[in-house]
């Protein structure tokens, strides 16, 4: 249960970020209180995955596949340019997450 806790942490969070992008700087009012909700959200789930996990892998996991998922949104909603550093980087930030798991599993 506490790898779905983590999941649904990263997923909360990366709704989070594209609600600061569609807030236009607090200048729209449902982005920008939903911000603050989906942050909220993504603490508590946080919270109740490291009951179970350790802190520096969870908190890595959750960090490295926000920031993969985010910039994958920047492409595909937002526009952002994509190319092969790009690609190369999201591939890095993947196999450091991957490598991550499994040396929680090999403990």
């Amino acid at each position: 249960m506490h790898w779905l806790y983590l999941s649904v942490a990263i997923i909360l969070e990366v709704a989070g970020t594209t609600c600061m992008k569609l807030s236009e700087g607090f200048s729209k009012t449902v982005p920008s209180v939903s911000i603050f909700i989906f942050y909220g959200l993504s603490f508590t789930f946080l919270t109740l995955a490291l009951k179970a996990l350790p802190i520096g892998i969870t908190y890595a996991i959750w960090a490295a596949a926000g920031t993969a998922l985010i910039t994958m949104v920047g492409i595909a909603w937002f526009g952002e340019s994509v190319n092969l550093l790009k690609l190369f980087s999201l591939a890095l930030i993947i196999i450091g997450v991957a490598g991550l798991h499994l040396s929680r599993e090999s403990m």
